[in-house]
C-alpha cells in the first residue's frame, strides 16, 4: 500500500512539473502574455466547469467504469434550474429550492445509470451512452432548443465574482478538490471505491455492499456534474440546451491523463484535476500563439492515446513481473 501511495505521489509530482513547464515556456513563448494576472485567472474560470465534471468521472473510471452522460446531465440541471427561476417563466421558483431540485434531477440520472450498470448488467459504455442520449433529448424537448434566459440577478452576477483576486468558479472547483481528497483517503466511501475499482468480486466477499456503493458511486458523480452545469448556467446567464456538449470527452481525458486507469483500481482527484489544467493551458495557451485549434485538438488526443498506451504497457509489466515471480517460487519448491 505504501508503494502505491508512493507512486501516486510521483504521477502527481510529475504532472505538476509538466504544468509548470508548460506555463513558462508559454509565458516566453507569448512574451507575458499567457503569464498575465488576467489570463491566468480567466485559464481558471475556463478550467473549473470540466475540472468538477472531472472529479465525478474520476470516481467511475476508478470503478472500472465510464460516464458517457455527464454532458449531458451538465445541460439539465442548468435547464432544470433556469426554467424553475426565469422571470420569463410560469413558475419562477426561488433560488435555493431550485438549486436543490436541479442537483437532484442530476443524482436522478446517475441512481438510473447505477441501477442498469449493477443491477441489469450493461456495460457503462452502452448504459451511459443511453442516458447520454435520452437526457439530451429531454432537456431540448422541455427547452424547445431555445435558451432560458431571465435568471436571478445574483445568481448571474456570482460568475464575475471574486474572491481574493480568484473567480468564484475556480474556488468552487478549488474546494471540491479538497473535499474528495479527505473523502478518498479518509473515509469508508473511498475505501470502498477502490476496493471495487481493483475487484468487485473480492470486495463483495469482503463484506462491502456492491450495490449501495455502486449506486453512491454514480449519483455523486452526477450531482458533480449538476454542479458544473450550475456553474455553467451562471457563466452564461442562461439555461443552454446544448450545454455541457462535448464534457465527457474532456473530463474522461482529464481523468486519464491526470493518471486514473480504464481498468478500473486507480486514480487520483489531484491527478485529474493537474491533468485539467494541462489540457486547458494546451487550448489556452494554443490559442494565444495563434495555432490552429484543430491541431491543438489533435495533439490533445494524441497525449490521451499515449497515457492509455502507457498505464496498459506498465500495467502488463507488472503482471508479467508477478507471473515470473510466482513461477520461480513454484521452481523453488
Amino acid at each position: 500500500m505504501a508503494g502505491k501511495r508512493e507512486r501516486k505521489a510521483f504521477a502527481e509530482r510529475n504532472l505538476l512539473i509538466i504544468v509548470v513547464v508548460m506555463w513558462v515556456f508559454l509565458a516566453v513563448a507569448t512574451r507575458g502574455n499567457f503569464s498575465s494576472f488576467a489570463n491566468i485567472t480567466n485559464l481558471l474560470r475556463q478550467t473549473s466547469i470540466n475540472g468538477v465534471v472531472a472529479i465525478g468521472m474520476t470516481l467511475i473510471i476508478i470503478t472500472a467504469g465510464i460516464d458517457l452522460s455527464v454532458g449531458s446531465i451538465v445541460g439539465l440541471s442548468g435547464m432544470v434550474f433556469a426554467l424553475l427561476t426565469s422571470t420569463r417563466g410560469a413558475i419562477q421558483m426561488d433560488m435555493l429550492p431550485a438549486l436543490v431540485i436541479a442537483l437532484l434531477a442530476a443524482a436522478a440520472v446517475g441512481l438510473v445509470s447505477a441501477i442498469a450498470v449493477h443491477d441489469g448488467k450493461v456495460p457503462p459504455f452502452i448504459a451511459t451512452l443511453g442516458m447520454m442520449t435520452l437526457v439530451r433529448g429531454l432537456v431540448m424537448y422541455v427547452s424547445g432548443g431555445r435558451m432560458v434566459t431571465g435568471l436571478p440577478m445574483e445568481f448571474r452576477q456570482f460568475s464575475a465574482l471574486r474572491i481574493l483576486g480568484m473567480p468564484a468558479l475556480a474556488w468552487i472547483w478549488i474546494l471540491l478538490i479538497i473535499l474528495m481528497l479527505f473523502v478518498l483517503k479518509y473515509t469508508k466511501f473511498g475505501r470502498n471505491l477502490y476496493a471495487i475499482g481493483s475487484n468487485q468480486e473480492a470486495a463483495r466477499l469482503s463484506g462491502i455492499n456492491v450495490r449501495i456503493n455502486m449506486y453512491s458511486f454514480y449519483v455523486v458523480a452526477a450531482i458533480f456534474s449538476g454542479i458544473a452545469g450550475l456553474m455553467l448556467a451562471t457563466r452564461m446567464a442562461a439555461g443552454v440546451p446544448t450545454g455541457g456538449s462535448g464534457y465527457e470527452l474532456d473530463a474522461i481525458a482529464a481523468a486519464v491523463i491526470g493518471g486514473a486507469s480504464l481498468m478500473g483500481g486507480s486514480g487520483t482527484v489531484l491527478g485529474t484535476a493537474l491533468g485539467a489544467v494541462i489540457i486547458q493551458t494546451m487550448r489556452n495557451g494554443g490559442n494565444l500563439l495563434g495555432a490552429d485549434p484543430f491541431i491543438m485538438q489533435i495533439l490533445i488526443g494524441a497525449l490521451i492515446v499515449l497515457a492509455v498506451f502507457f498505464d496498459q504497457y506498465f500495467k502488463a509489466r507488472k503482471r508479467l513481473r508477478v507471473t515470473r515471480r510466482a513461477s520461480k517460487e513454484v521452481d523453488e519448491k
